[in-house]
């Protein structure tokens, strides 16, 4: 499990044969082989160490369902470690499953601040809720705003410097994780159980307030 805050960026140095090898320093830190750490948001194994750096096995249907293929040598990617038991929690639940990719649309500065407008695939829009949670490559954020097709966040400039999202432009493709309390939500109004309705007794009964 992850939190969606940002532990440094590393750097994609070779990709080949199912592996990629990632420049990196901080997440280096007490970590070891078999352990989890999100690249843009995918939670990957660790299978080996280099010289300021590490490797991770990367299956076929993780390509195919994120957007780790289209990153290129040399680029900036999002790194996070699993979190510790006794670690802070600081941003929002996030298991490092993509369920889909989205498309940059729009950037636009607005004094301090620049909003990312991204096209999600259609089945994610309804998980999608204006003020609730989204991570974005792997970075937890806030929806802004929702439309008929996509969404909007707002980067403040700590979040941009942390991050690859500095130098993102229109048309870059991004890992999208909707919120999982959204998810488990959305299955129990579908179930036969409820028949569609749900009551404040409900949601008190399955631990939901």
């Amino acid at each position: 499990m992850f939190t969606g805050i940002i532990e440094e960026t590393g750097i994609l140095t070779r990709k080949a044969m199912g592996r990629l090898q990632i420049s990196a320093a901080k997440v280096l830190e007490g970590t070891q082989i078999g352990d989890s750490i999100a690249v843009n948001g995918v939670c990957l194994t660790v299978t080996g160490f280099i010289k300021n750096g590490f490797t991770a096995d990367v299956m076929p249907q993780t390509l195919r369902v994120s957007g780790l293929s289209e990153v290129s040598l040399g680029e900036r990617v999002n790194l996070e470690r699993a979190m510790a038991a006794n670690g802070r929690f600081g941003g929002h639940l996030v298991t490092g499953h993509i369920d889909g990719v989205g498309k940059v649309r729009n950037v636009q500065e607005e004094k301090n601040a620049v909003w990312i407008e991204v096209v999600p695939p259609k089945e994610l829009l309804e998980g999608i809720v204006e003020k609730g949670s989204i991570a974005i490559d792997g970075v937890s954020l806030t929806v802004a705003s929702v439309t008929r097709d996509s969404f909007f966040v707002s980067l403040i400039p700590h979040t941009r410097a942390e991050t690859n999202m500095e130098n993102w432009m229109v048309g870059r493709s991004v890992n999208l994780e909707t919120d999982i309390i959204g998810k488990y939500i959305k299955k129990m109004v579908s179930s036969r159980e409820t028949e569609g309705k749900i009551t404040m007794n409900f949601l008190s009964e399955h631990g939901f307030v």
